[in-house]
C-alpha cells in the first residue's frame, strides 16, 4: 500500500467522481480507477460503491476513509516537521518582468512560509539576460520564454500566455475591437522590447508568419517605463496579460491577439539536477506550485497552465 494510493482514494471520496477527482489531481480517469482497484485487491474488499451519478464509500470505505484521512495527515506533517527543521541555505532565481509584476511576492510568501531558513535571491531582468546568467550559474533557476537544448538544463513547461495590443485610447490605428489579428496592425505604432528579449524574438517571428513588417517607434527594454510611454499616447505595445498587473489604469484599451502562434510559453528552467542544492530543488517545486495555484485562483491574467501532451 502506498501513501499516493491513499490520497487518490481520499480524493475520489471527496469529490465524489473519478472524473473530477482525475481532473483535480491531474490524472487519466483510467489511471485513478486502476490504483483504487488495486487497493481494493490488496485489502480484499469494496471500497466504493460505483453508481450512475458518481461513487459513493461503501461501509469498509468510510472506515477506512477515515483512517486513511488520519495517516495522510500524520504524513504530511512528518515531511513538514522534516523540511522546516533540516533544510537551509540560498537560492537564486530569476523572473522576466512581466512574470515579477504576477508571481515575486507570492513566490517570497510561499517561500517563507514553507522554508523560512531558505535565503531567497529574487533577479528580476530580461529573458535573454536570465538565459545568460543561468548559462553562467548565477541562477539557479528561472521562468524563461526559450531555451538554449545546447545546455544542460532541466526544462519543465509551465504555462501558456496569451498576448494583447495595449494602447491608450484615441490611438491612431488602435484595434476598436476587444480581438484582433497581427495583420490588422500594420500601421500601429508599436513600443517593443529589443531583440534581447524573449517576447521581441516572439513577436518578430509571428509578424513574419503572416508577412508583416510591424511599425515599431521605439524599443525600451524596462516594463514600466514602456507602459509609461504607452499610457503617454506615444504608441501601443504587444504584451502579456500579466504586464497589467501592477496598472490599474481605465484608460488604456486591450485587444486579445487571436493568432494561433501569437502566444508566450512560459518555461520553469534550472540547472541539472544533480548540480541543484536542496534549497534550490524544493523552491522549484514552490515556483511551479505558487505559479499553477496563481493562474488557477484567476490571479494570472491571460495565462493558463501548460498541459502535458500523452
Amino acid at each position: 500500500m502506498e501513501l499516493r494510493q491513499l490520497r487518490y482514494f481520499t480524493k475520489v471520496c471527496e469529490l465524489g467522481s473519478f472524473g473530477k477527482a482525475a481532473l483535480d489531481l491531474g490524472l487519466a480517469t483510467s489511471a485513478l480507477s486502476q490504483q483504487v482497484s488495486r487497493l481494493e485487491r490488496e485489502l480484499s474488499t469494496r471500497l466504493l460503491q460505483r453508481q450512475s451519478t458518481g461513487v459513493v464509500p461503501t461501509d469498509a470505505g468510510l472506515a477506512f476513509l477515515q483512517q486513511a484521512q488520519l495517516i495522510l495527515r500524520h504524513a504530511d506533517d512528518a515531511v513538514r516537521a522534516a523540511q522546516q527543521a533540516r533544510l537551509s541555505g540560498h537560492v537564486n532565481i530569476g523572473l522576466a518582468s512581466t512574470t515579477a509584476a504576477v508571481l515575486a511576492l507570492p513566490l517570497l510568501r510561499a517561500m517563507a512560509s514553507r522554508y523560512p531558513a531558505v535565503r531567497v535571491h529574487l533577479v528580476e531582468a530580461l529573458s535573454g539576460h536570465l538565459t545568460e546568467m543561468l548559462n553562467a550559474r548565477r541562477l539557479d533557476l528561472a521562468i524563461v520564454f526559450r531555451t538554449d537544448t545546447a545546455r544542460r538544463w532541466s526544462v519543465t513547461p509551465l504555462l501558456d500566455e496569451k498576448l494583447y495590443v495595449l494602447g491608450a485610447a484615441g490611438l491612431p490605428g488602435l484595434p476598436t475591437s476587444d480581438r484582433v489579428r497581427l495583420a490588422q496592425l500594420r500601421e500601429l505604432p508599436l513600443i517593443l522590447p529589443s531583440a534581447s528579449h524573449g517576447l521581441r524574438a516572439l513577436l518578430d517571428a509571428a509578424f513574419a508568419r503572416v508577412r508583416v513588417s510591424p511599425k515599431v517607434v521605439a524599443e525600451i527594454d524596462g516594463l514600466s517605463t514602456l507602459m509609461d510611454a504607452v499610457r503617454g499616447g506615444f504608441g501601443a505595445t504587444i504584451q502579456p496579460g500579466a504586464a497589467t498587473a501592477r496598472l490599474n489604469d481605465p484608460a488604456l484599451v486591450r485587444s486579445l491577439v487571436v493568432d494561433a502562434q501569437a502566444g508566450r510559453h512560459s518555461l520553469l528552467a534550472s540547472l541539472c539536477d544533480d548540480e541543484l542544492s536542496p534549497a534550490a530543488l524544493a523552491a522549484r517545486v514552490v515556483l511551479a506550485d505558487t505559479a499553477r495555484t496563481l493562474v488557477r485562483g484567476g490571479q494570472w491574467f491571460g495565462a493558463t497552465v501548460h498541459k502535458q501532451r500523452d
